[in-house]
């Protein structure tokens, strides 16, 4: 690595983050000792420590009560529709050296991340019915999309999902945000949730390729899609789907075989589906090697919830506040990666992530936010510490 020659510190990291999420979120200073640097300061302390506004107040000296910071956030929150069109402004400023520098589009990955919910007001649009998972059937859900791209893998787009919402239409929404910032979009990485004829026929429609896992259905041994999962040896075939209303997508289906080889204790032969439309794939390796890079959007959700602050409220514009943060914040860091902690100049540069990993650039921003509000609160207790 380079030797450095700048110094940057904790309390630099904490101000750009701030003022990066002011640019876009807007918000005003509360009453009493609420002011603007002490509401980001208590936010981003709680969204590093992944912690609720109540504990963060409760830790920090210089905070006011959870109440006063609480008030100075609600009623100044705008609506699920406004806040995230807010967020998606932030998170596409913060990828916006992009547009001009790869004529040839970009590779995008789509997908759907669920985040628990406990609270009895299941009646919200925006409470999603699912699988039994972390003690409930209920769910906030976020769709994101995700540029797929060495040392620049940015969120391009958030929003809620609504309870009776369809996957195309998601999907569609999704990519339309997109498009607003001026990228191009080369191809769409999907999974096995997106494999349905609506969402293949819009996607052909809107001339967007597009790369997904195949799911094998019908009878045994070789009925339906199942011929394609269970051979023995590799191949390109034509493959058409029809839906219960009678509605019929065409698709290429590529089968890439191979050994198991006494992996897991297992041997003979395993296969892969891929379903596409508008690419032209050279080789078996390339489809497969191309989907497995979709799974840095998976990467993703495990950082967002590295950085989202936790909440018991039912309050559904405060939650995406929440997870919007997290991933603003994610972006940041990749920012700084790529522009700052880059070794090299233009599309060759070399990352050290090492340097600044995501945990240790919120546990500095946190640390920024302690000294700036005066350290720990003094514990009060009812008996002396003994000697």
């Amino acid at each position: 690595m380079r030797q450095p020659h700048f110094r940057i510190t904790d309390r630099q990291l904490q101000e750009h983050a701030a003022a990066f999420l002011q640019t876009q979120l807007k918000l005003q200073p509360g009453k009493r000792r609420a002011s603007l640097d002490v509401l980001y300061r208590v936010l981003l302390y709680a969204a590093s420590w992944c912690t609720s506004l109540s504990h963060a107040c409760s830790q920090l000296r210089g905070a006011p009560s959870h109440e006063t910071i609480r008030q100075a956030l609600l009623n100044q929150l705008p609506g699920p529709d406004e806040l995230q069109r807010r967020l998606n402004r932030l998170l596409a400023t913060s990828f916006k050296q992009l547009r001009r520098r790869w004529q040839r589009g970009y590779p995008v990955a789509v997908d759907l991340t669920p985040h628990p919910y406990y609270g009895q007001d299941t009646d919200s649009p925006y409470v999603c019915r699912g699988k039994f998972k972390a003690g409930t059937h209920y769910f906030l859900t976020y769709a994101t999309a995700y540029l797929v791209l060495y040392g620049q893998r940015y969120t391009l787009a958030l929003t809620p999902v609504r309870r009776h919402d369809k996957i195309e239409e998601v999907l569609k929404h999704l990519l339309r945000q997109v498009q607003k910032t001026s990228l191009h979009i080369r191809y769409v990485l999907l999974d096995r949730g997106f494999y349905k004829v609506q969402v293949i026929r819009y996607l052909q429609a809107a001339r967007y390729p597009f790369l997904m896992p195949l799911i094998g259905r019908g009878k045994k041994p070789a009925g339906g899609t199942r011929r394609f999962t269970t051979r023995t040896s590799s191949g390109w075939f034509r493959y058409q789907l029809q839906d219960r209303s009678g509605t019929k997508a065409t698709v290429s289906v590529c089968v890439h075989c191979r050994n198991h080889a006494g992996r897991k204790g297992k041997h003979g032969r395993y296969a892969w589906a891929y379903a596409y439309w508008g690419l032209r794939p050279g080789s078996y390796r390339w489809v497969s090697q191309t989907y497995r890079s979709r799974f840095g959007i998976e990467s993703s959700y495990r950082q967002l919830n590295q950085g989202r602050a936790r909440t018991s409220s039912r309050n559904v514009s405060l939650r995406l506040l929440y997870a919007g943060v997290a991933l603003v914040l994610r972006n940041l860091w990749v920012w700084w990666h790529w522009e700052v902690l880059a070794e090299g100049q233009g599309r060759r540069r070399r990352l050290h992530l090492e340097v600044l990993t995501l945990q240790a650039l919120l546990e500095r921003i946190a640390q920024a936010c302690l000294e700036a509000l005066g350290g720990l609160r003094e514990l009060q207790t009812p008996r002396p510490v003994p000697v």
